[in-house]
């Protein structure tokens, strides 16, 4: 899998920035970790099943399945040159041969084989895949499972989480509208994501049988220290990314953007600082 992906990128931040890549790297294993594993959800795999995530990022959820289930082939595909080539290096540094990776746009036709794999993972597109774009993505992810095969998607309710910190909140309210009006999520009015909400009812209108969803939370309040930590160095990254994706959907003026991450800041670093974060994993089978 070396094909390049030429089309138009709809990520809304920069995929080929090194503080992306830390951040998603970091990020994937918090959301592993409070999903409670990689394949929680999944019943009992086939022999030699075919496994592949889509817009898998730096690999983080590829590698760890294929370190986990040594018997499964995974495969992950990503946008991103610079993240390909990370994952493709941590394989090779965990010695694993039952993993490849390669650069391709979800957006558009899928460069594999009707009916290829067991199970087709993805998890958090609220800023990859535009509302318009959903669908041919869902045609896509079908055509490419096997008959009885897995579909999984995962997304968050809110964001990036919901605190005690008024500014902070003002970060997850100022990213719900600004992917609302790009063109992203599922939203009436540009206060949520909408796509926990709509995926389950477009799975069932798609045939999938034995829809259902599973929730999940991480709690990031002060006295969880290290989910704290990863959610202060992921807000920490946002505040170098999300600036010219806030500009471009025009929801802040540029002067009130590092005042409010400052705020976030320092909001975040008080003792009574409270925070959770909601997931959504939506599951269903191929007819």
């Amino acid at each position: 899998m070396d094909k390049e992906a030429h089309s138009e990128n709809m990520y809304v931040l920069d995929p080929e920035s090194p503080v992306e890549m830390a951040r998603l790297i970091d990020l994937d294993r918090v959301v592993t970790k409070a999903m409670g594993g990689t394949l929680v959800g999944v019943a009992n795999l086939p022999e030699e099943a075919k496994v592949l995530d889509l817009a898998c990022g730096p690999g983080g959820w590829a590698l760890d399945v294929a370190f986990e289930h040594p018997e499964v082939e995974v495969a992950g595909v990503d946008i991103s040159k610079t993240m390909i080539d990370y994952a493709y290096a941590r394989a090779h540094t965990q010695h694993l041969t039952n993993v490849s990776f390669g650069v391709m746009d979800i957006t558009q036709p899928l460069d594999f084989s009707d009916e290829t794999f067991d199970l087709v993972n993805a998890r958090l597109l609220a800023g990859v895949l535009r509302r318009e774009s959903w669908q041919s993505f869902l045609t896509e992810c079908t055509r490419i499972l096997k008959p009885g095969g897995i579909l999984r998607l995962t997304e968050p309710v809110d964001v990036i989480g919901i605190t005690s910190s008024a500014a902070y909140e003002r970060l997850v309210d100022l990213t719900h509208q600004a992917l609302w009006r790009l063109g992203y999520g599922f939203s009436v009015d540009g206060r949520t994501l909408g796509a926990t909400t709509t995926l389950p009812w477009l799975l069932r209108k798609m045939g999938y049988r034995n829809v259902h969803n599973l929730a999940r939370t991480l709690e990031f309040s002060s006295d969880c220290q290290e989910a704290w930590q990863d959610m202060y160095r992921n807000l920490q990254a946002a505040s170098y990314l999300a600036p010219k994706f806030y500009l471009k959907a025009g929801v802040i003026a540029q002067e009130e953007i590092e005042p409010l991450y400052q705020r976030a800041f320092m909001e975040m670093l008080a003792e009574d600082f409270r925070g959770m974060w909601h997931f959504v994993t939506v599951l269903g089978i191929k007819p």
